[in-house]
């Protein structure tokens, strides 16, 4: 291997781009602050190294036996793959887990509730039938989805490189195949990232959640149909406002009879807003973090991607959107499709800013949406998004208790599996439900006494009752970011201290640390030697100061991506254990050219408004470039009546809705369907003029200056120092929209 910063041979470098060719960036734990029980003091941290979290006084809570294949009442033979048997990494540089995550792993499975088998029961309730395929071909003749690469988790062998509890939540989430619910409700799984559901009506299916893709979608509704019986579909349901729950709505839906009112699309309140607009403004930023949060790039292995906690990964086809034409208004609203009675519940701020529950009352079934699934969710979502509401989704949770909890008899969700039985149903609603109440309410509580977020992750522990249900563990979210995120929410960053108010930049603090530790060679010796002992977040804290100060120094960069990846095999949230690994990666062979993942589709460019699209102008501008620079531009898309001025003044562009400027420079009208046109890259806004689609009146040369101060985002930026930035965006037009960010699973 070169030491160069790309380091890795072609034919990695091929099996890694082939592999992230098949994956989509998408659109959600329990660390070190549950492993051992230390002093509540702002001033310690409770678990400081791997090496103490092994030590720890704490005695196992029972018991237990660990989890095997066998659980999952599967019967498929194991897919040979790299790394599949455990015992050769996919990378040349990997490293196998230290004794101290060996033994530490060993201590999780001693100490979790592993003879609970109550939910690889309930998992394998109700299975009809498994297709005899494996993978889904997307319209563009690559693979969308492959649910065989995962199956070396069927082995019935426990991987030391896979924290134990994530191990048995990746071996639930192999459901593959339709299940019956109960009579009248199915649910296809393993498909996608999310469970699409199968209501049937007097005349048809009701389809609850229809996936990310298209193609996705469209396998599920030709395989219910086989097993159970043509049907068509008279009915969506988009339970929230993440691509997973409406992108493969045209797999299963024809626009047309939805704008005939054939077909009805219903969701909550806020929908078209929200699916769209919270992945505009920083879409560009949240697609290379999810590199590191949904480990785009990791091969499916015990040493990479295992699972995605909601499921095991988000299909890479087509992804779609059909405005809905019915909207859930009210907190509490009633409506009979197709002879089906269904009450849907609003929980606006919870895991969406637009979702709502549904309740079957003639069936005792509750829909729980994303509100209850089988892990705690993100309250901050590592690939960036607005701080959630930990607070208003316990609360919400607590009302669908007391409408619908205390009567149902079976509960299903978007993602994970079913429970049946009153309760075994309100166990798992009230240990969430407290789950996220004490996450608010404990984190404030340690708040108030000063404990800052910089300490509050090591110092904020979820309550033994709950640690020992594993419906209460989080591995979509984790404890230690969702701790931070609580207190964000409500003090913001800043921890008080006022050197941290206006630090130095890493680059800038890293070179005056590493010449106080007496240069390069000192660090790496005793980083190296922190490594040994099993004291990984001491070596990164060392290590990260060297890779920021010599960003080319490959020794420091492989012995900090040995210390993330040690790190990355002990967390039970893969959002956690993929960003280590993801980074330990970038570290090791730098950023892989030729994946530039598709994060939107034409339907959701088209679903943005005018007046978001000029929003993200403002963002894109050239700030610099632009100062000492003005002028008014008014603009008016006849079709649908529009009118904005966009102004740029003070090197920043704004818009207005609804106003034009008396003394203009240029006025600017095209219809929004064209306009839409040039949004979506198919035809440039010098093409829309020289058609006579687009109308200049005024200087044309304003317009010629708005183009030159727009900036196109480069997906390939550095996150880790020295990695070396890959040019990942192809070349765009204008005025073309940047890929949306993704909001898969949250």
């Amino acid at each position: 291997m070169n030491t160069d910063g790309t380091g890795v041979t072609n034919i990695m470098l091929k099996a890694v781009i082939a592999i992230a060719a098949i994956l989509v960036v998408v659109l959600i734990v329990v660390g070190p602050g549950q492993k051992s029980s230390g002093p509540k003091q702002p001033a310690q941290s409770k678990a400081t190294s791997e090496v103490d979290e092994i030590s720890s006084s704490k005695q196992p809570v029972k018991a237990t036996t660990t989890p095997k294949a066998a659980e999952s009442g599967s019967t498929k033979q194991p897919v040979e793959s790299a790394g599949a048997t455990g015992d050769k990494h996919f990378h040349p540089k990997g490293k196998m887990p230290s004794k101290f995550i060996v033994e530490l792993q060993k201590k999780w499975r001693q100490s979790l509730p592993f003879d609970d088998k109550r939910d690889f029961e309930e998992q394998k309730k109700g299975f009809i039938a498994a297709p005899d395929y494996k993978q889904i071909k997307a319209e563009a003749g690559h693979v969308a989805w492959d649910m065989g690469s995962y199956e070396w988790l069927l082995q019935g062998k426990d991987f030391d490189s896979i924290h134990p509890s994530l191990q048995r939540q990746a071996i639930l989430n192999m459901n593959y195949g339709l299940y019956e619910v109960i009579p009248g409700i199915y649910q296809v799984r393993g498909f996608d990232l999310a469970n699409i559901s199968f209501i049937k009506g007097k005349t048809g299916w009701i389809v609850f959640d229809p996936l990310t893709a298209k193609e996705t979608a469209a396998a599920a509704l030709k395989f219910i149909n086989e097993q159970i019986g043509e049907r068509p579909v008279v009915a969506v349901v988009y339970s929230h406002s993440h691509a997973d729950h409406f992108g493969g709505v045209r797999g299963v839906a024809d626009e047309a009879d939805v704008r005939s009112g054939k077909v009805k699309i219903i969701a909550p309140v806020g929908f078209m807003d929200h699916a769209v607009a919270e992945n505009v403004y920083a879409g560009n930023a949240m697609n290379r973090r999810l590199f590191y949060q949904y480990g785009v790039l990791l091969p499916r292995s015990p040493f990479g991607h295992v699972d995605q906690s909601i499921g095991k990964n988000t299909a890479a086809g087509n992804l779609g959107l059909i405005p809905p034409n019915v909207i859930i208004k009210d907190d509490i609203e009633e409506l009979t499709v197709d002879g089906v009675k269904m009450v849907f519940q609003n929980t606006p701020g919870t895991e969406a800013p637009a979702e709502m529950n549904t309740y079957f009352p003639d069936m005792k079934a509750f829909w729980a949406a994303e509100n209850i699934t089988g892990t705690i969710h993100n309250i901050y979502t590592l690939r960036g998004a607005l701080v959630r509401d930990a607070l208003e989704w316990s609360k919400q949770i607590n009302r669908a208790i007391y409408l619908f909890g205390q009567d149902a008899e079976v509960m299903f969700a978007s993602h994970s599996w079913p429970r049946w039985g009153n309760e075994r149903i309100q166990e798992v609603m009230r240990a969430q439900r407290d789950a996220y109440a004490h996450l608010n309410n404990g984190v404030l509580h340690l708040a108030n006494q000063g404990v800052t977020i910089s300490q509050m992750h090591n110092v904020y522990e979820v309550p033994e009752s709950l640690q020992q249900q594993w419906a209460a563990r989080s591995y979509h979210g984790s404890v230690e970011h969702n701790s931070r995120a609580v207190i964000n929410r409500y003090l913001g960053y800043w921890d008080g201290n006022p050197t941290t108010l206006i630090p130095l930049s890493p680059e800038d603090s890293a070179p005056l640390y590493v010449e106080m530790m007496g240069g390069a060679e000192p660090i790496l010796v005793k980083g190296k030697a922190l490594y040994d002992e099993g004291k990984y977040r001491h070596a990164q804290e060392i290590l990260n100061k060297l890779v920021y100060a010599e960003p080319g120094n490959q020794k420091a960069k492989d012995l900090l991506a040995d210390v993330f990846e040690q790190i990355g095999y002990q967390q039970e949230s893969p959002s956690v254990r993929n960003s280590f690994l993801a980074a330990a990666y970038e570290l090791r062979s730098g950023i892989p050219s030729g994946a530039s993942p598709k994060s939107s589709g034409p339907d959701m460019v088209r679903a943005m408004t005018t007046a978001l699209w000029l929003d993200f102008l403002g963002v894109r501008l050239d700030s610099k470039k632009a100062d000492g620079k003005s002028f008014k531009i008014n603009l008016i898309t006849p079709d649908n009546d529009e009118k904005f001025v966009v102004e740029l003044s003070n090197g920043t562009l704004t818009n207005i809705e609804g106003f034009q400027a008396d003394d203009a420079d240029l006025t600017v009208t095209i219809n929004r369907e064209d306009l839409v046109m040039t949004m979506m890259g198919a035809v440039s806004f010098d093409e829309q003029i020289a058609s006579g689609k687009a109308k200049l009146i005024g200087n044309r040369d304003i317009y010629n200056q708005l183009k030159t101060l727009l900036v196109h985002f480069d997906l390939g930026f550095e996150i880790m120092p020295g990695t070396g930035g890959a040019d990942l965006t192809p070349e765009q037009k204008a005025f073309e929209q940047e890929e949306l960010g993704r909001t898969d699973g949250g």
